[in-house]
């Protein structure tokens, strides 16, 4: 490559990240533009991946052809009516070719069974989050990208005869790069303490992560961006969390069958409707409870046996290890240390309640099945927890990424007081575009889709500006 070539930068190394630099590398190869790319990593190459490596990857997709029907009126409910309606249209518009592009880079697809509730259709990569990383890494050493591993930037300014200059740390020591453009994809700040607390307060900064990757998401690239002039963005107060199990040593080890029972805290009494919706339309305001307002930051999920007798129950726990079982609820109540005579109270109350016909009971769907008079309710599934043995799970709410981030166009351009900031681009979860709720099965696809207009527009941008003096 020569020294004229055009030099971009893309800060991370998920999905965001990864597409990214692919796609500028494609582009800029069909239309003969010398370029050099580079991804700057934090995470050592066996861990690298973010958020990306340890997820399950849904995507909200009908099949690999054709985005989910109602995608734009969801995206809205999910907001609130916040959401950018260009971004998402955008979005929409480019799911399936961006699926096909990454299956034309080895990715497969599948259709999953997705725990047990139903919801909008999902397709999945085969392997998860990890087959997108694996491919997309492979596909970009061979397009001949520069990936510099453990190598976080630490600042950006303005450059002379380049438009920037990064400088980075860690294992490839101090050093400085020129880049004429950058692509930010270093995902939210739910791995920074300092961040967590300065938004949500001091107890955030103790919050689980939901997965070993999730800690290098410290904010760096919204710090780094916003020092650029760049604009901030999305819902500052939300965040996607999910119950999981706080005994297990897995990746997200959520435990979803709470619906099918009570959930009670540490003295025993129900806080909120378990059945007021599908586990994903509950899980995240859950977790967020659990965390910040139940004693001890904690949670049981209190089921009777016939949890066992839902055919596949298996698919909504994650979690490797078995709950608490008990033949009475006295046992039960020791075993988690919650006090026996409220424990049996709370259980015979919603008894009492539960009056309706248990054979309407169905796990997939919202059956109806609600109590009668009880406070808090329970609107589905409401069936009495009589059958022996009983089982509990203890839960507490984790921490998926943030919503917070830099403000970006439907191009991935991003934006600063004064409009769109030349040749700065960001993709991913570092971007504020979620209000409100987080869609379901949409922060994956979005990270690809965008991820890959980021590269195609970076290269547009330095091809049509290569001719100027840096």
């Amino acid at each position: 490559m020569t020294e004229d070539a055009s030099k971009l930068v893309v800060i991370g190394h998920g999905a965001a990240g990864l597409a990214a630099a692919l796609a500028a590398a494609e582009t800029a190869r069909d239309r003969r533009f010398p370029i050099e790319i580079t991804v700057l990593e934090k995470a050592a190459q066996a861990e690298a991946g973010g958020n990306t490596r340890w997820s399950p990857s849904y995507m909200r997709m009908a099949a690999t052809d054709r985005i989910a029907p109602d995608f734009d009126r969801d995206m809205q409910l999910a907001s609130g009516g916040r959401a950018d309606r260009g971004y998402f249209r955008t979005l929409a518009e480019n799911a399936a070719p961006t699926i096909a592009w990454l299956q034309r880079k080895g990715v497969e697809f599948s259709t999953p069974v997705y725990y047990l509730s139903a919801g909008p259709p999902r397709i999945q990569p085969n392997g998860g989050g990890r087959a997108i990383v694996e491919r997309l890494s492979e596909a970009v050493r061979r397009a001949d990208v520069h990936i510099l591993y453990e190598c976080p930037a630490t600042r950006i300014a303005a450059g002379e005869r380049r438009r920037y200059v990064l400088e980075t740390a860690g294992g490839h020591g101090e050093q400085a790069l020129q880049a004429d453009a950058i692509i930010f994809a270093s995902g939210g700040f739910q791995g920074s303490a300092e961040m967590m607390r300065a938004q949500f307060g001091p107890t955030a900064a103790t919050m689980k992560l939901i997965s070993p990757g999730t800690g290098f998401d410290t904010g760096d690239g919204i710090r780094l961006a916003q020092g650029l002039g760049a604009s901030l963005s999305g819902d500052w107060n939300g965040m996607h969390a999910e119950p999981i199990d706080p005994r297990s040593r897995q990746s997200a080890p959520v435990v979803l069958v709470y619906p099918y029972g009570i959930v009670v805290d540490r003295n025993g009494q129900r806080f909120f409707d378990e059945g007021s919706g599908l586990v994903h339309e509950t899980w995240e305001a859950f977790a967020r409870d659990i965390h910040f307002s139940r004693p001890g930051g904690i949670a049981y999920a209190i089921l009777d046996s016939r949890l066992f007798d839902i055919p596949g129950f298996e698919r909504a726990i994650r979690s490797e290890i078995a709950p608490y079982e008990a033949a009475t609820l006295d046992a039960l109540a020791a075993m988690i240390e919650v006090p026996a005579d409220a424990l049996n109270k709370t259980v015979r109350s919603f008894n009492e309640a539960a009056t309706g016909d248990s054979r309407r009971f169905d796990a997939t769907s919202c059956d109806g099945l609600a109590t009668d008079g009880l406070v808090p309710p329970k609107s589905n599934w409401a069936r009495p927890i009589a059958k022996a043995p009983f089982v509990a799970y203890p839960l507490v709410g984790a921490i998926a990424y943030t919503f917070g981030g830099v403000a970006t166009n439907e191009r991935a351009e991003l934006l600063g007081d004064d409009g769109i900031i030349a040749g700065l681009y960001a993709a991913g979860e570092v971007t504020g575009q979620f209000y409100g709720t987080a869609p379901n099965a949409v922060a994956m696809l979005r990270a690809a889709v965008f991820g890959k207009i980021a590269g195609e527009r970076a290269v547009d941008f330095l091809a049509r500006n290569s001719n100027q003096d840096r």
